[in-house]
């Protein structure tokens, strides 16, 4: 097993490109970032882990797609063959781009991006800024995105918390839910899933959303409607779905 330290202040980012497995991020206080290599030497010798400036990259640079497992913080995940275990600091931006592999991140990022073929995108906890995802055959999960969120995925659900800023959702064979939007754009597409928003307490609502083989209702007034525009933020709400139900109600 291989070890690396390094000095780490924000801003950083951790940058994950691997063929295949699981990457598991971790964010925890001080400004030290922690990577351990282990599994079959064959594989490992094929990883590099670099700090160069503001970005630290851990990348499986072999000829042959190896099955890889990424695991940050106190867990592991994937297949046999490579294990990396790291921790980056509270605040650090996040990159992963990978054929096959889930990716579960605890704690507080401060943007994320994820690029996966094949595979789950989980985050527990609070990216501060921006959050792209884009996946196929695979599930999205996150708990709170405090600016605009983007996420795509073939063959599986979109959920997300609390949004801040704007979000962009496409889902093919899966369900899109939005637990609670404040203000901004939302828009979404959808074949074959239903569709879920909620509408923060305090927001109006401007919707122009309709469902092929599916029906619509909402339990938010228009900004249009009597009563309906008052002092708050308003949401736009745009979208379609086919072969689904579109509802969007009160957030708590």
């Amino acid at each position: 097993m291989s070890e690396h330290r390094f000095h780490t202040p924000l801003p950083l980012l951790l940058d994950v490109n691997v063929p295949s497995g699981a990457i598991n991020l971790e964010t925890v206080d001080g400004e030290e970032s922690v990577v351990h290599v282990d599994g079959d030497q064959k594989l490992v010798e094929h990883v590099e882990v670099k700090h160069d400036g503001e970005r630290l990259s851990v990348a499986f640079r072999g000829k042959k797609p190896f099955g890889l497992t990424i695991a940050v913080g106190s867990f592991s995940w994937g297949s046999e063959g490579i294990r990396v275990h790291a921790t980056v600091p509270h605040g650090a931006a996040a990159a992963i781009t990978t054929a096959s592999a889930d990716a579960t991140l605890a704690g507080r990022l401060r943007e994320l991006e994820v690029k996966t073929a094949s595979g789950d995108v989980r985050v527990h906890g609070e990216i501060e800024q921006s959050a792209s995802v884009k996946t196929v055959s695979g599930d999205v999960v996150l708990d709170r995105v405090g600016g605009d969120l983007r996420a795509q995925t073939v063959s599986g659900d979109v959920s997300a918390g609390v949004i801040g800023g704007s979000a962009e959702t496409k889902s093919v064979s899966g369900d899109i839910s939005l637990h609670s939007v404040r203000a901004g754009s939302t828009s979404f597409t959808s074949v074959s899933g239903d569709i879920e928003i909620g509408i923060a307490q305090g927001s109006f609502l401007d919707v122009d959303a309709g469902s092929v083989s599916g029906d619509l209702s909402s339990e938010v007034p228009l900004a249009s409607e009597p009563g309906g525009n008052g002092e708050g933020p308003t949401v736009v709400l745009r979208g379609k779905t086919v072969s689904g139900d579109v509802r969007v109600f009160r957030s708590a």
